[in-house]
């Protein structure tokens, strides 16, 4: 294995394009993995990486080493590692990988999560990771969220992306016209609590911005309107956190339901 000490090596500078431009990342059909656990997802979801890309001191000992034992990898100096920017503190292993296409279309008789024009990348992987662990299978991203396919993205939904046929650049107003279920958004204007909220079927969650929520035209086509009962001293919450607290009551619902009753 060959140590890369240069910020001038071409195979280096491959890696900065793809983990600072979206748009070399699109071209390429490629992504940066960070981490054991979202390699090892992807590894055992889609198949094999197509290179290992290991700091120099992770070679040492540890979980990583451990990992890439025998296998074929780039090593690059600490230095270098940081320099890529992925996230504040490598974890020591990197992998490029092709990004999988969604094989599946969307399907308007099955739950889904709908994101609106949500922006940070932590919070786009926190929503996928959320909607995955609440057995939601499908995801579908409007124009202006974060790319689903970016490294800190995918670091934030740590493995989510596999469990989940994600759709970007989606038309999410066609979508919930033609949804067979409920299309619920959540918003403070004319809404029902949570708690009261009657539904059966299918849901469609639909998921805003930071700060701007979800778009008027949203808010007019959902067939409820969902708000989140806060009695504390706190005008809102985290699109992340609002979301959990949705799905999971999706889930609660579903686990205590008797036949007949709308849940």
């Amino acid at each position: 294995m060959k140590l890369i000490r240069s910020r001038d090596n071409p195979f280096f500078k491959s890696l900065k394009r793809l983990a600072e431009s979206g748009r070399e990342r699109r071209k390429a059909g490629r992504t940066l993995l960070d981490g054991v656990h979202l390699v090892a997802a992807y590894e055992q979801a889609v198949g094999p990486v197509e290179t290992l890309v290991v700091a120099e001191s992770a070679l040492g000992g540890g979980e990583v080493a451990a990992y890439v034992d025998g296998r074929e990898c780039a090593v690059l100096a600490d230095a270098l590692m940081r320099d890529l920017g992925l996230v504040d503190t490598p974890s020591g292993l990197l992998a490029v990988a092709a990004m999988p296409a969604a094989t599946v279309a969307v399907d308007p008789e099955k739950d889904a999560i709908l994101l609106d024009g949500v922006q940070d990348p932590g919070n786009v992987g926190t929503l996928l990771r959320t909607a995955a662990a609440a057995g939601v299978k499908q995801a579908l991203l409007s124009p202006v969220c974060a790319a689903a396919w970016s490294p800190k993205v995918l670091r934030a939904g740590q493995g989510a992306h596999f469990a989940l046929a994600i759709h970007e650049d989606a038309d999410l107003a066609e979508f919930m016209a033609d949804f067979r279920g409920t299309t619920a958004v959540t918003c403070l204007d004319s809404a029902t609590s949570l708690y009261e909220a009657k539904w059966h079927g299918p849901l469609a969650w639909v998921f805003g911005a930071e700060g701007q929520g979800v778009r008027r035209e949203l808010i007019a086509a959902a067939r409820l309107r969902i708000r989140i009962s806060m009695p504390g001293a706190v005008e809102s919450l985290n699109v992340g956190a609002a979301a959990a607290i949705c799905l999971f009551e999706m889930v609660r619902r579903r686990a205590t339901a008797v036949p007949g009753d709308l849940a």
